[in-house]
């Protein structure tokens, strides 16, 4: 891992490159310098050796110090905050992810946290308050975000060998009391989970599924009115994707059990979950 060390002289900084290197007899990691970068204020992406060249923390160092670097990074959040406004409001999580790889090229995922999704779903209440958007497109908005800080928080964390489930609902169905229980229970049992719980087109859930690829989808399904709905989900998931289903929630819960394309879980417990996983 590198990265830049800064050094103090009277009233200028200085910069250095440095790595971490394990020191077997010590048993502990020591810092050895890769160059000397010059005065903080002069140095720019080009003084970098080629292979530190795009390291987002380098990057996001030198910003802070070099003016040029600061521009554009000024220019960057501006492009990034309105280009995500626009992806998170039309319920796109495929464009909001790659939002977030693009600007974390540059710069660190904790600024896109603070400098663009922090901004941009104060804005997104805002024009909900003041009646710019609607309350739908503000519900479709936060769960994009929040299925967006997950998928990001996996990824830092280093969580993504962990079994992957994606938790969702068909379209029309807006109770998700079931899905935020499960999301609950099977995160304690060490599962990544993936909760959208709000209903949104069939298509944002596909292409959701073509990003992250989770191993295990649950359609949970509250009104009996939703059946035909949730039947056309699991169909189209199955025609893209070779992935188990399950499909569970009250509307299962009736003396003739609908037909789908996946396994209908009736009359099982939470404690249950992990073997019917595992088996599934």
């Amino acid at each position: 891992m590198v990265y830049i060390r800064t050094k103090k002289v009277k009233t200028d900084q200085y910069l250095y490159l440095v790595k971490s290197v394990w020191d077997s007899k010590k048993r502990t990691s020591k810092q050895e310098i890769v160059k000397y970068l010059g005065k903080a204020s002069d140095v720019i992406k080009d003084d970098i050796p080629i292979e530190y060249r795009n390291d987002p923390k380098v990057l996001s160092v030198l910003a802070s110090f070099n003016p040029k670097d600061v521009k554009k990074r000024e220019e960057s959040t501006k492009k990034s905050k309105k280009q995500l406004y626009k992806k998170l409001t039309e319920g796109n999580i495929q464009d909001s992810i790659k939002i977030y790889e693009e600007y974390v090229k540059i710069f660190s995922s904790a600024d896109f946290f603070d400098k663009i999704l922090k901004p941009v779903m104060y804005d997104i209440g805002e024009h909900w308050s003041t009646n710019k958007i609607s309350i739908a497109t503000e519900h479709v908005a936060s769960n994009i975000a929040q299925t967006l800080v997950k998928i990001i928080m996996d990824r830092v964390s280093g969580s993504a060998n962990k079994k992957k489930i994606l938790i969702c609902v068909p379209l029309g169905e807006e109770h998700h009391l079931g899905c935020d229980v499960l999301e609950t229970y099977l995160s304690i049992k060490g599962f990544i989970i993936y909760n959208i719980g709000t209903s949104l087109p069939t298509e944002s859930i596909m292409s959701f599924i073509e990003y992250n690829r989770p191993d295990i989808i649950f359609v949970s399904i509250t009104l009996q009115d939703n059946i035909s709905a949730g039947q056309r989900l699991v169909r189209k998931i199955k025609e893209e994707y070779n992935i188990p289903i399950l499909i569970g929630g009250y509307a299962m819960q009736s003396e003739k059990i609908p037909k789908f394309d996946g396994k209908v879980v009736v009359n099982s417990t939470l404690e249950e979950l992990p073997k019917i996983i595992r088996t599934a």
